[in-house]
């Protein structure tokens, strides 16, 4: 049986789990759907007598059989690739096909994913999850999100210091020079910078926490990881993303409300992993300001390979 990963070909946090799959002796078979369908062909049926689905997917160097497969890591697949002279209306029509079909059919596996990308998608929805954070039990900043700039102004302006966080919802920006996506590092925003450029679509607005340090808690199935994160610059006492070199990383203990509360959350989504970041302010308060379930781990030193090895263990111990 197979542990298949799907992500694209470069993807430094999937080769951990790779390498430590291979170290186990655990079969894997590493696949973009990228690739689909220029360099990838799917045959897979179905009928009265076969469920599930029944085929085998032939790539470049290697085939594999749907039927063979015993876990699925799910990390950040491309979107298939198609013919460059294609019309623009076929190429959507094709690509909408391409999504439905070989897609459809590998999220029809009946088997344990580490996420399934259903799972991911509505985890990842930032209203979503900060509307579940405080069922579970744990804390959120106020926050707003609108698209009229007179709510934006009011809001801001009843916040402590009159300051807000603004961040993007889990999106990213085009880059100004190609169409490669690029991050929006978290900004601060005062009233007077309210303008009528926010009708043009959705923004969030947070309070802001005046933290003593961030948090990185990684969920792998039942076992938690966590790490403080330091600032030492003032690019990353704004957003730690954008200066990783001035970081000191400490590992911490997860406080036991707030462990339930992760718990609860991961459940509540059905999240096998999940990455979850929060701000601890000077009186020992965590906030939790985003859920990633498809977020990296790897640039934690001391974390690196607890978290390889556990989930390595969720995609090892798996059986459909």
């Amino acid at each position: 049986m197979t542990v298949l990963v799907l992500t694209r070909p470069t993807d430094a946090t999937a080769d951990l789990v790779i390498a430590e799959l291979n170290e186990r002796g655990v079969p894997v078979h590493r696949l973009d759907p990228g690739d689909f369908p220029e360099a990838l062909t799917v045959a897979a049926r179905i009928g009265p007598d076969r469920t599930p689905w029944t085929g085998v997917l032939r790539g470049q160097h290697r085939d594999l059989s749907l039927a063979d497969v015993r876990s699925v890591y799910y990390r950040r697949p491309a979107a298939p690739r198609l013919h460059p002279d294609m019309s623009e209306q076929d190429a959507r029509w094709a690509q909408a096909e391409a999504q439905a079909g070989f897609n459809g059919l590998l999220y029809s596996l009946p088997c344990p994913w580490v996420n399934h990308p259903h799972r991911n998608g509505w985890a990842s929805y930032a209203p979503v999850a900060l509307a579940a954070a405080p069922r579970s039990g744990l804390s959120v900043p106020r926050t707003l999100i609108t698209n009229d700039p007179a709510e934006a102004r009011e809001f801001i302006s009843a916040l402590p210091g009159q300051v807000a966080a603004y961040k993007a919802l889990g999106t990213t920006h085009p880059s100004d020079h190609d169409d490669r996506p690029q991050a929006l590092w978290t900004t601060q925003v005062r009233p007077g910078e309210i303008d009528d450029s926010v009708r043009r679509t959705a923004h969030q607005f947070q309070e802001w926490v005046d933290k003593a340090y961030e948090v990185r808690l990684t969920a792998v199935g039942h076992q938690l990881f966590a790490a403080e994160i330091h600032a030492g610059s003032d690019a990353s006492r704004l957003d730690f993303r954008a200066d990783y070199d001035s970081l000191i990383y400490k590992p911490c203990e997860v406080p036991k409300h707030i462990a339930r509360g992760v718990c609860m959350l991961t459940f509540t989504f059905g999240l096998q992993y999940v990455a979850l970041d929060f701000l601890v302010n000077a009186q020992g308060r965590w906030y939790l300001i985003d859920v990633n379930p498809n977020g990296q781990w790897g640039f934690i030193p001391d974390l690196r390979a607890p978290i390889t090895r556990a989930l390595a263990d969720l995609l090892e111990r798996a059986h459909p």
